[in-house]
């Protein structure tokens, strides 16, 4: 599904057909909100739905589902969540598909059989998880899409205002332009987090992170290149605020190499990449860590969100959920009714399942 929307994720879009990248940050962007939407049907009609992160190129995931995944569950019990997720992790894994499209793929399944399980027994996700340990999911604001300090400052005021705590920069523009972003948004009264989107080297990284340590910020969050353990793994004993990474990795096997080089302090899996199961299952190795989880949240729409407050509500070790303002107000799009919820926090979605219905009419 791609759906178009008066404000792009992240701001204005660099333009309006197609695929871009914005400087200085590395990954490929889209001017509308792309996803992957999964239907399983029981026997007797009931119906679940879930969510893959594929903020580009669904069609890939999509053709995983349809060709790889979809016929190995036919005729299968869908309650039967754990084992059915041991199988469909199988069927690519010696040939080293537990990542990429195929993870994508792998969660929107996952957390479509979650829900159908919720609706057969009527019985909410989160309860299904094991029980809520809130009823109301701790947010901070995602972005302030504003192309100058003083504007993004006003901005964070306008949110004050409105009842935010949290706000989370996404920056990578330099280390000084950077704590200088910082300053201007932290007179706001707001906490501060920054997001560096992978930019930098470890001793600009450091001189980053003592910074904003020293300003008391919140996190910094992906701050080197994805896939540079060991240069996490400095940052973190050399930093005196939470080093978060997360949303690039998809599984336990991951997070347990990030987490055992103590790479990581603030663990941020989202649940379009990891699947409901999984999530749960990273969350535990972090709680054994000591370490907290933020679950991601970026592009994701209804079912997604609805998915990613639900696990929230289940994890004993959560630290906050990421709110995107334009994204929650597109996710709302696709389904019967919106999500309630706000920079203040979210109420745990009521009803069986993720406690959302999608509107066929909008799948268009």
């Amino acid at each position: 599904m791609k759906l178009r929307h008066r404000d792009a994720y992240l701001g204005a879009p660099a333009q309006e057909e197609g695929y871009f990248v914005r400087p200085p940050w590395r990954s490929l962007y889209s001017a509308r909100f792309e996803t992957l939407l999964v239907s399983i049907t029981a026997d007797d009609g009931t119906t679940g739905w879930g969510e893959a992160l594929a903020p580009v190129a669904p069609e890939v995931p999509a053709a995983i589902v349809e060709k790889l995944l979809a016929p190995v569950l036919v005729g299968e019990d869908p309650t039967r969540i754990r084992p059915l997720w041991d199988k469909l992790t199988g069927l690519m894994r010696e040939r080293g598909h537990l990542t990429g499209h195929q993870a994508d793929a792998l969660a929107a399944v996952d957390i479509a059989l979650w829900d159908l399980t919720g609706r057969l027994t009527g019985r909410s996700v989160a309860s299904l998880l094991g029980g809520a340990f809130r009823e109301s999911i701790p947010v901070y604001v995602s972005g302030l899409p504003r192309p100058t300090d003083a504007e993004r400052a006003e901005l964070a005021r306008e949110w004050a205002l409105k009842g935010a705590t949290m706000v989370k920069l996404h920056l990578g523009h330099g280390v000084e332009a950077d704590l200088a972003t910082y300053d201007a948004v932290a007179a706001s009264g707001l906490r501060v987090a920054v997001d560096a989107h992978w930019v930098y080297d470890v001793p600009q990284a450091v001189r980053l992170a003592r910074g904003l340590a020293e300003r008391g910020a919140l996190f910094l969050e992906a701050p080197l290149a994805p896939e540079d353990v060991e240069g996490h793994r400095e940052l973190v004993r050399r930093a005196d605020l939470p080093i978060a990474v997360g949303e690039t990795l998809r599984n336990r096997y991951e997070f347990a190499h990030w987490l055992g080089r103590r790479a990581a302090g603030l663990a941020q899996p989202d649940v379009g990449r990891t699947g409901i199961t999984e999530l749960m299952s990273i969350a535990e190795l972090a709680a054994a860590h000591h370490v907290r989880v933020a679950p991601h949240h970026s592009t994701g729409l209804g079912v997604a969100l609805a998915a990613g407050l639900h696990v929230s509500a289940a994890l004993g070790n959560l630290a906050f959920f990421e709110y995107q303002p334009t994204t929650c107000e597109a996710a709302g799009a696709i389904l019967t009714a919106p999500l309630p919820g706000d920079a203040t926090g979210f109420p745990v979605p009521s009803g069986p399942g993720l406690g959302v219905d999608v509107d066929p009419a909008t799948l268009v």
